[in-house]
C-alpha cells in the first residue's frame, strides 16, 4: 500500500488561468504513474516479529538508477505519529544510492502487548528523490510503503494457515440482506486473497474482505445466495511470506 506526498517548488503563478490549468494538468500527468511505482522496494510484503526474539530486520534496495533519501517508521492502524510503539529502528533516515540496499533493524522494546494473541502494527518506508540541480521549477514525489507487522507473542504455538480448519462459517440474516458470518476463534491474524460461497447452483465470490482479528468475526453481504444445505466456503488466505495458501474448502453452518 502507497501513499503519495506531493513537493513543489515555490512556483510565480501569474494571473492567467490558462497558466494555472496548465500547471495543473502537468502535475496530473507526472504524480500518476508514481502512485503505482515505487523506486524502492522491500523484502518482504508483511513482517513478523516473533515474541522469543530480541529483533528482526528488513531489507530495502534501490535497484534504480537515482539516489533517494529514505525515512523509516512503525505506527498503529491509526496512522499517526503521536501513539507509542514498543519498537526501535536503526536507522531510521539514510541515503540509498543507485543499486545499494540497506539493512532496517527492528528491535522490540519492553511492553504491554497481549500475550494471547497477535498485535498488529505497520512498517512504512518512505522514499524521497535527490533533489535536481536543474533551473526552474521542479516536481519531487515522496512516494510511502506501509506494510504489516505482526507481534507474535512467544506463547503461541503454531501459525495462522495451520489454524485455518478451525475458521467458522454460517449463514446470518440481518434486515432482510443474508450474510455469511466468519468467525475466527484463533489468536492469529487472517487475510483472505480469495473467499467464494458455492452449492446447490448457487456462487458467489466476496471481494474487499476484511482482515480477520484474533478471536474476531466478520459478516459479508450475500446479494445472490440463498440458505440451502450443502453451502460451502472455498477460501485462500497470505502466509507469513506474503505467498498464498493453496484452497480450503469448509462447510457453511446454516441457522437454526
Amino acid at each position: 500500500m502507497q501513499w503519495v506526498t506531493v513537493m513543489i517548488n515555490p512556483l510565480r503563478f501569474t494571473a492567467d488561468l490558462r497558466f494555472a490549468a496548465c500547471i495543473t494538468l502537468a502535475i496530473s500527468l507526472l504524480a500518476a504513474p508514481a502512485i503505482s511505482q515505487a523506486a524502492l522496494t522491500l523484502n518482504n510484503t508483511r513482517v513478523v516479529f516473533n515474541g522469543d526474539k530480541r529483533s528482526t530486520s528488513v531489507i530495502v534496495k534501490n535497484p534504480s538508477k537515482s539516489t533517494y533519501a529514505v525515512q523509516t517508521w512503525i505506527n498503529t492502524i491509526a496512522d499517526d505519529t503521536t501513539t507509542a510503539v514498543p519498537f526501535a529502528l536503526s536507522p531510521m533516515l539514510f541515503k540509498l544510492n543507485a543499486g545499494n540496499e540497506q539493512l532496517i533493524q527492528i528491535s522490540g522494546l519492553p511492553h504491554t502487548l497481549p500475550k494471547d494473541r497477535e498485535s498488529l502494527f505497520f512498517f512504512n518506508m518512505q522514499e524521497i528523490p535527490q533533489a535536481s540541480t536543474e533551473p526552474g521549477n521542479q516536481l519531487n514525489i515522496a512516494l510511502r510503503t506501509r506494510i504489516k507487522l505482526f507481534y507474535r507473542p512467544q506463547a503461541l504455538k503454531g501459525t495462522p494457515t495451520g489454524q485455518l480448519k478451525s475458521l467458522v462459517f454460517s449463514l446470518s440474516e440481518k434486515n432482510g440482506i443474508h450474510h455469511l458470518l466468519v468467525r475466527n476463534p484463533s489468536p492469529f491474524h487472517i487475510t483472505f486473497v480469495r473467499l467464494e460461497v458455492s452449492g446447490q447452483g448457487q456462487q458467489q465470490a466476496l471481494n474487499n474482505t476484511d482482515m480477520l482479528e484474533p478471536f474476531a468475526e466478520h459478516a459479508y453481504p450475500l446479494t445472490g445466495i440463498k440458505p440451502a444445505p450443502g453451502l460451502q466456503a472455498q477460501f485462500s488466505v497470505i502466509n507469513d511470506f506474503g505467498g498464498y495458501t493453496e484452497p480450503q474448502t469448509l462447510p457453511i453452518h446454516l441457522p437454526n
